[in-house]
């Protein structure tokens, strides 16, 4: 069944306390349906206000990008699940995928991290890798794929040739999303909300530009708006 374009957006919420996530979600009310949870706001009490969102009709994106020795990612895994997560990140290196893998249940999805959309070519040279940014990206796309994880974070800029080497099954999610004169901050590799879905991404991760904006509410209608312009 085709995603509403409502669906498609997923909030970042990079906020520092529970009680700020909590305002932000009030002030978004029934514009935004789905909600990621990454570092600042998971060890500040946001592991525990997950099924709370979820409880209330909201879905949950928890980006820990899990990377540890198979035992352990699989025993995360199942914690994650009991929470009521539908998304939950892992790194895409083949054992973490596919202990990831085996070890979800419940309607629990796995998403495998690729390359992070603040590196470029250079920062991944610094980091003893050979392989450019498109390069990697292309590889650990097609092992997630030969694994069977459930989707792939990857920029929107590597969107296109990813969905190429993975097909319709894999979920592609994609940050670094700014609208149109919106700034890049600590992104690389970042695209429009209407040239990502262009390019094959099923979900488009916001954060800043529409939490820090004056109107958190009309930024993210307006976001939603382009991509069923752009999916249309």
């Amino acid at each position: 069944m085709p995603l509403e374009p409502r669906q498609r957006l997923i909030v970042a919420l990079d906020v520092p306390s529970v009680e700020a996530a909590k305002a932000m979600v009030a002030r978004l009310g029934d514009a935004v349906v789905f909600y990621k949870i990454g570092y600042q706001l998971a060890f500040a009490g946001g592991l525990a206000y997950a099924p709370a969102l979820a409880d209330a009709g909201k879905r949950v994106f928890l980006d820990l990008k899990l990377h540890d020795i198979g035992n352990t990612v699989a025993e995360g895994v199942r914690s994650v699940a009991a929470l009521g997560a539908s998304f939950l990140t892992v790194h895409a290196y083949p054992q973490t995928m596919k202990a990831a893998v085996e070890a979800r249940q419940d309607d629990l999805r796995i998403l495998a991290v690729t390359v992070l959309t603040s590196y470029d070519d250079a920062d991944l040279v610094a980091a003893g890798y050979r392989a450019p940014v498109a390069e990697l990206v292309a590889a650990r796309a097609a092992q997630a794929r030969d694994i069977g994880v459930d989707g792939l974070v990857c920029s929107a800029a590597e969107a296109a040739k990813v969905r190429a080497i993975v097909g319709d099954k894999l979920a592609l999610v994609t940050p670094g999303i700014r609208p149109a004169g919106a700034d890049a901050g600590d992104q690389k590799r970042i695209m429009t909300p209407s040239r990502a879905i262009a390019a094959g991404a099923d979900y488009l991760v916001v954060g800043r530009p529409i939490i820090a904006a004056a109107d958190p509410r009309a930024a993210a209608k307006a976001i939603v708006e382009e991509i069923s312009q752009a999916a249309s």
